[in-house]
């Protein structure tokens, strides 16, 4: 399996965890020049932005730690293309930015992981 699917296989599995804790579903994969943002859902009056890692083994590190500045500040620029796309100003609604990390068949949700980056 390339990296590609396997990507998006973990995040399907990502999907269907946040499904059953209640998240509503917003968009997948939103793609723009400043970065991409894996999963966009809501909790509740909140606007969740979640970025999915996943590894096979912890040979290569834990997947949580590859959530690093650099990645925060484009998972944040990202986040609010988004939120200018849509309208949404984060004055008037709660976001936040976690992080799913897969180990093997291990899932590992830390909501709240990052304040934005600018």
């Amino acid at each position: 399996m390339n990296n590609r699917v396997t990507g998006q296989d973990k995040e399907n599995i990502a999907v269907n965890y946040l499904k059953n804790k209640g998240y509503f579903i917003i968009q997948t994969n939103f793609r723009v020049r400043q970065g991409e943002i894996d999963i966009v859902a809501r909790d509740g009056s909140t606007i969740v932005f979640v970025e999915v890692k996943y590894r096979s083994t912890s040979r290569s590190g834990n997947p949580l730690e590859a959530v690093n500045k650099t990645k925060q500040r484009k998972i944040s620029k990202a986040a609010l293309f988004y939120l200018n796309k849509n309208k949404i100003s984060p004055d008037n609604t709660p976001i936040r930015f976690d992080v799913i990390g897969i180990l093997g068949e291990q899932i590992t949700h830390i909501e709240n992981a990052f304040d934005y980056v600018g």
